[in-house]
């Protein structure tokens, strides 16, 4: 009887992995953003991570993406691994946002159809600030994991959908009350979803409320 070679967990996990394309691409404001491309889709995807992550700490979530029909783009911030752009040592006062618009709008010369952002912490304020920023219809829809916009949240242009752990705070205390402040100035449509815990952002994907957190998302950017 012939024996068929075995194949490693981690070979297999490899090739049912989507792949990825390292590029960069410029900002409006003399910028340089470097990112992580994944999937071909028409409906698209940014991930905008916090101030403790990186393009490449988004893996597991932008591989469920793709596989749930979405192309995915991770960027980094300026200031974060090779991306750079005026003021980012100025982390205070970087225009962030400016990152953000940037990869929103390299996907839709691209090929993307409707653009989404997803972003944790400060990575979800420079989203909402975008959405604020943008063209109307630029960007479709913004997920805040632990964030809310740093504008006025009555000025957004995108259909919002706001998840935080009831726990959640930083040196300054709670974050619930702010956010939950900027969530009802946002017009409508827009969606609340309060957890329970204290896993700030991207964290949410490190605890037992990891697959929630990620079946809400995608609800969200699925729903017509």
């Amino acid at each position: 009887m012939r024996v068929l070679p075995t194949i490693s967990l981690a070979l297999a996990m490899a090739t049912l992995a989507p792949a990825q394309q390292s590029l960069s691409f410029p900002t409006d404001d003399g910028g340089r953003v470097c990112a992580n491309l994944y999937g071909e889709d028409t409906r698209a995807v940014v991930l905008a991570h916090g101030g403790r992550f990186n393009k490449e700490s988004w893996r597991a979530q932008a591989d469920t993406l793709v596989s749930n029909g979405f192309r995915v783009l991770a960027i980094d911030f300026r200031g974060f691994g090779c991306s750079t752009g005026p003021r980012q040592t100025d982390f205070d006062n970087a225009p962030f946002e400016n990152d953000v618009l940037a990869a929103v709008r390299y996907l839709k010369a691209h090929g993307a159809k409707t653009v989404s952002v997803v972003g944790g912490s400060f990575g979800g304020g420079a989203a909402g600030d975008a959405s604020i920023k943008s063209a109307p219809g630029e960007i479709d829809r913004v997920v805040f994991l632990g964030a809310a916009p740093n504008l006025p949240a009555d000025k957004l242009k995108s259909r919002a959908l706001f998840i935080v752990a009831r726990d959640d705070s930083n040196g300054a205390g709670p974050r619930l009350p702010g956010i939950l402040a900027q969530y009802e100035k946002a017009p409508e449509p827009k969606e609340l979803i309060v957890l329970d815990g204290s896993a700030h952002a991207q964290f949410l994907f490190q605890t037992d409320q990891s697959a929630r957190v990620m079946r809400e998302i995608l609800r969200f950017l699925s729903v017509p």
